[in-house]
């Protein structure tokens, strides 16, 4: 293996994030649950994106660069947390939205407090966000700033490292605690942090299959980008790559590396809440006081849900608690 350890990478995750049983989900679902505390990485409120952050920003400063692009959404916990990463770092972040400006609440509100240089491109396809963020780019360049620009969702081979290194860490808490996962659950959204999970589970030969629900778009469309996204980065790292493993249907027995994402769960659309997932996060915060964002791991968790109770889940199974706190307190609507 030639990267993991030699590539740049700033300390940003306040780890390892806990590994706990779920015991009264557990008794409510007739399997055994237990969460990875991504929500708990440290960089603001936390959340998944933190890991692949600390080896975006390693990039960033061994470039000198001194500032920071990227976008998604007014609501995007991506970009809040890539914006705050920035300054922690000394850069300066932008960020680009789609849409139309909207009321400084939930994220928006944080990118405000973090002064990141905010502006919307006017129109609602998300993708609207990737030309602007360009264009940016070029503007900055050309005024004689450093810009780093980073795709929507930090979704690249090098952000999805940062989950190549939190499967070293889970596995040693599983060493610890004697758990053995079938399944290891979470949303997918931009599909990076499952593409890092496959990658490690790869190269770790680790016996459980990465299930994601996703929140974003396509099923087909996620399998496609999971398989690419993990191949570069086992390209990047010089760790083993799919040798034949193709993506498996929920439930089905789990090689090292076998993944699949389900569809069914986006529920109204993106960033939008859903009926099943607003269920799902009641479920959690009663029986175990973790709250779940509502529109991606609740969804998520909706779909571990009607797994289990139609029995298509043989526990333990871990879920990824992935963040997203300030998203409870924005609008019902507002974009992500």
């Amino acid at each position: 293996m030639k990267g993991l350890l030699s590539l740049p990478r700033v300390p940003l995750v306040a780890g390892p994030t806990p590994l706990q049983p779920a015991p009264r989900l557990s008794a409510a679902l007739g399997t055994e649950v237990w969460f990875k505390r991504d929500d708990l990485t440290g960089l603001g409120l936390g959340g998944n994106k933190v890991r692949g952050l600390e080896y975006l920003l390693g990039q960033a400063l061994e470039q000198d660069c001194d500032c920071l692009v990227t976008g998604a959404g007014a609501q995007s916990n991506w970009a809040m947390l890539a914006a705050l990463a920035a300054r922690r770092c000394g850069l300066d972040p932008y960020l680009v939205f789609y849409g139309s400006p909207s009321r400084p609440a939930g994220n928006l509100l944080l990118d405000e407090l973090i002064g990141a240089n905010v502006r919307f491109t006017g129109e609602s396809d998300r993708a609207s966000v990737d030309s602007a963020m360009t264009k940016l780019g070029e503007v900055l360049a050309a005024e004689g700033r450093r810009p780093y620009v980073v795709p929507r969702g930090g979704a690249t081979a090098l952000g999805a490292v940062g989950y190549v290194q939190a499967s070293l860490e889970l596995a040693n808490q599983l060493l610890a605690t004697g758990l053995v996962p079938s399944q290891i659950w979470l949303a997918a959204g931009s599909c990076g942090t499952q593409a890092g999970l496959v990658a490690g589970a790869r190269w770790l030969r680790s016996p459980y299959q990465v299930v994601g629900v996703t929140v974003s778009r396509p099923a087909a469309e996620c399998l496609d980008r999971v398989t690419s996204l993990a191949d570069s980065v086992a390209g990047l790292l010089d760790l083993p790559r799919a040798d034949g493993v193709e993506p498996a249907a929920a439930g089905e027995p789990a090689v090292a590396g076998g993944f699949t994402v389900l569809g069914g769960y986006l529920g109204p659309g993106y960033g939008q809440s859903s009926p099943e997932g607003e269920d799902a996060a009641r479920l959690v915060a009663r029986t175990e006081g973790v709250f779940l964002d509502p529109v991606f791991g609740a969804k998520a968790m909706a779909g571990l849900i009607d797994a289990t109770r139609s029995g298509q889940v043989v526990g333990p199974v871990v879920f990824l608690v992935s963040g997203g706190a300030p998203t409870l307190f924005a609008g019902p609507k507002e974009s992500v």
